[in-house]
């Protein structure tokens, strides 16, 4: 990976019981538009880790588990 910023630089990692998923957004807003949509109702997701690109590497912005959404 080089150090250049990504075109997209947020990113959602999606974990669970069988569930391991990678999204890459234009912003935060969209970022979190996903962690929404991933986390709640039925979703066997458990988990999501959202990360911003900043300075030449991914950083840990928020961890999200699926009980906090409604």
């Amino acid at each position: 990976m080089g150090t250049r910023k990504p075109r997209k630089p947020w990113r959602v990692i999606i974990t669970g019981p069988d569930v391991n998923a990678t999204s890459d957004h234009t912003s935060e807003a969209k970022a979190y538009a996903l962690v929404r949509a991933a986390l709640g109702g039925d979703s066997p997701a458990g988990q999501a880790r959202v990360e911003y690109w900043e300075g030449g590497r991914w950083w840990h912005f928020e961890t999200v588990d699926a009980d906090e959404i409604p």
